[in-house]
């Protein structure tokens, strides 16, 4: 069990016969995910390890049963690829590529918006997503996950994996752990997650990792004090950066009043959600929410 992907994932990896792509697609296959099909442009016909691939998402959905996408293509094809993935009918899109212009994103989002589509892009610029102990979409290391209670959030990949090994080291699991991705516009929110968490029976509590810029977190802590009765733990990164300089992410900036770590911090503690100070606080925080 978990949100958005699981064992009736069936991956298609756009981009597969680049080095990238190449890699993954073994590394998410080695994890138990069921990779059904490539695409390559001109490439139809041939294999990469075994997996067949086709020239375009609409065969691979046709002739392989594909129903989630992982995007390996560089970023001057990337949102074009990702709509070749919504146009296929594909009900889930991982977006891995950073460096995408954010009028292409919104161009796209727009466009699928527009045609009612009803499925889910996650990222781009995201690390992707895993349901702990079924499926892996992206390029997480596999090894550092275990089946368990918490649901895990974060606009940042690398903050992910340290605080998925640090749970695991606890001895606390995870449910599903999606990296949202850190640029101004992207597909899946961190409220789109916490409502899928909350109607999750799997997911007992969620650790929801946020940043400086923009305010999905403002936004989360709303949705939590209005939605959410599963206790939810929050971090903030990038507390000593400077107004006006970006910090990793494109959309990890501080301009103005907007977007600031202690609004941030405060929004959540408003409403009620322990934040750590800490990366190593999670661990904690997070045990006694589940009452350990």
């Amino acid at each position: 069990m978990g949100i958005f992907v699981g064992s009736g994932t069936r991956l298609v990896v756009q981009g597969i016969t680049g080095r990238e792509g190449r890699f993954h697609t073994n590394r998410m296959r080695e994890y138990g995910t069921s990779v059904v099909a490539g695409v390559t442009p001109g490439r139809g016909g041939s294999e990469v390890d075994g997996v067949p691939v086709y020239d375009t998402v609409a065969e691979a959905v046709e002739r392989a049963g594909a129903n989630a996408s992982c995007v390996f293509v560089p970023a001057p094809a990337a949102a074009d690829a990702v709509a070749e993935a919504l146009a296929a009918g594909v009900e889930t899109v991982v977006c891995i590529t950073e460096g995408i212009p954010t009028l292409d994103v919104l161009a796209v989002l727009d466009a699928a918006k527009a045609r009612g589509w009803r499925g889910r892009i996650i990222g781009p610029n995201c690390p992707g997503i895993v349901t702990s102990g079924e499926t892996l979409v992206g390029i997480m290391p596999g090894r550092i996950f275990v089946p368990g209670p918490v649901g895990l959030v974060s606009r940042s990949g690398t903050l992910t994996y340290e605080v998925v090994n640090l749970l695991t080291s606890t001895g606390i699991g995870q449910s599903t752990c999606v990296g949202v991705g850190g640029d101004p516009v992207i597909g899946t929110t961190f409220v789109d997650c916490l409502a899928e968490f909350e109607q999750d029976p799997s997911t007992k509590a969620v650790v929801l990792i946020g940043e400086i810029g923009g305010q999905d977190e403002e936004d989360a802590a709303a949705f939590i004090r209005d939605h959410m009765s599963k206790p939810v733990i929050a971090f903030v990164s990038g507390r000593t950066a400077p107004p006006g300089k970006r910090m990793g992410h494109a959309g990890a900036i501080v301009s103005g009043s907007m977007g600031t770590a202690e609004s941030k911090v405060r929004a959540f503690r408003a409403v009620g959600v322990p934040v750590a100070d800490t990366i190593a606080e999670i661990a904690n925080l997070t045990g006694r929410a589940l009452g350990l």
